[in-house]
């Protein structure tokens, strides 16, 4: 027996696993009798302001301007970006090829200018993207590793509110939600950015 096994048997022992059915059962009985969004008009400006107040780089882009936005960004920082091999190909054909890399391998990317990703929800009321590192996202390292992070944010994946945004999500994904640069205040209360994630998020809004 491994030590592993031995921890989770100690906590089996005080609270037993239960039964599948038995667990559906309590979640169905959660009262969701809430207020499931607290906007119904301008979202994508909501969604823009607060994900700005988190010291990101937004920008508003029409879908015939994406590439060219895309491009000039990763422009400004010289090197190559990794990006899923699902990322849609329309979204970097104004980037030279020499300067993506589809699925890097974990080892490369610290080595990496940046990463480019999709996402799976945005939620204008806290301005957090959500990644559940589909086809568009690639792997969890890719948006944490690379210390530039260009996410593009199409307008029919922001929600409101946080229970319209968990309603698309499925839990059962690996899920990490996005609230601008990675930023710490534990020492002193003074910022640091940079610490656990990448220390320059860009956000690109498609309308």
């Amino acid at each position: 027996m491994t030590a592993r096994d031995a921890v989770l048997g100690r906590i089996d022992a005080i609270v037993p696993p239960r039964a599948a059915a038995d667990i559906a059962a309590d979640y169905a009985r959660i009262d969701r009798e809430y207020l499931r969004r607290h906007h119904d008009d301008g979202v994508l400006d909501l969604f823009a302001e607060r994900v700005a107040d988190y010291r990101a780089d937004v920008r508003r882009v029409g879908p015939d301007e994406l590439a060219a936005a895309v491009a000039e960004i990763l422009a400004a920082r010289p090197g190559v970006h990794g990006v899923p091999s699902g990322l849609p190909a329309a979204w970097t054909a104004l980037a030279p090829a020499e300067s993506l890399a589809a699925d890097p391998a974990v080892a490369d990317l610290d080595g990496l200018a940046g990463a480019v990703t999709g996402c799976a929800v945005g939620i204008a009321e806290t301005g957090t993207i959500v990644l559940d590192h589909g086809p568009d996202q690639g792997l969890r390292a890719l948006s944490l590793v690379p210390d530039h992070h260009l996410i593009v944010v199409a307008a029919d994946r922001v929600a409101a509110d946080v229970p319209e945004a968990l309603e698309r999500l499925d839990p059962a994904r690996p899920l990490t939600f996005v609230s601008g640069p990675s930023a710490t205040s534990d020492i002193e209360l003074s910022r640091v950015e940079g610490v656990h994630g990448p220390r320059t998020l860009k956000v690109l809004v498609v309308a």
